[in-house]
This record gives structure tokens, sequence and C-alpha cells, in this order.
């Protein structure tokens, strides 16, 4: 049986990660992969998002009702969608601490309240 993680795990990891993809944001592209997404520039890390999110999207339809190894798969995808949109935050100069600093702002609201509160640029 898995261990579940405690929130400081979670964040060390984060953490972690978020230090590895500041130190290959400026590498030599063949240094690592990384490295390489961010020499290609942001089309071809939003492509990785895309294909990741499409790829999340079918492995989540396939757990529905399916083996554990199929629900399995799911949270591999998961996990290259979050690495992907990582390494789009990080080519953006943000990284997780923002994305937690909204998810913690948006915590105890409503999901309608908070949708109502959203601005809208034209």
């Amino acid at each position: 049986m898995d261990t579940p993680s405690t929130p400081a795990q979670s964040a060390t990891v984060l953490d972690a990660l978020g230090e590895v993809l500041r130190h290959r944001r400026n590498a030599a592209p063949e240094s690592s992969y990384v490295a390489s997404l961010h020499h290609k520039g942001l089309n071809k890390i939003l492509e990785k998002v895309g294909e990741e999110a499409t790829e999340t999207l079918l492995a989540a339809k396939d757990a529905e009702h399916g083996s554990e190894a199929e629900r399995q798969a799911l949270v591999a995808e998961t996990a290259d969608l979050w690495f992907h949109s990582l390494v789009m935050l990080s080519h953006l100069d943000l990284d997780h601490e923002d994305v937690l600093k909204e998810l913690a702002r948006r915590f105890g609201l409503s999901g309608h309240a908070e949708k109502a509160m959203r601005t809208t640029s034209p």
C-alpha cells in the first residue's frame, strides 16, 4: 500500500523540480530534454502541453471503468501534463508557487462565487 504524501513532501518535490527547471532553462539544448524544449520556444512547449492534455483525457476515459493498470496510466499521463505545464510556467518566468498561491486564494470559495469574481478583459 502506498503511503499518502504529506503537503510538505509534495511541496518538496515541486520545489526540487522547480529548481531543476530553473537551472535547465538556460542550459545547452543537447544537455537535457527540458533545455531542448526551452531552446525550441514557447510554441513547442505549448504543443507538448496540448499533447499531454489530450493523452490525459483519453486515459481518464479508459480509467473510468478500467483496470488498476488503466487507472495508473491516468496517473502517469497526469504527471506528464503537470510536468510540461511546469516547463511552460518556467519558460514564462513563473513557477508552481504562483499556481499554489492562486489555489490558496481560491480555497474555501465556491466555484460559482470564484467564477463570478473574475473579470474579463476586452
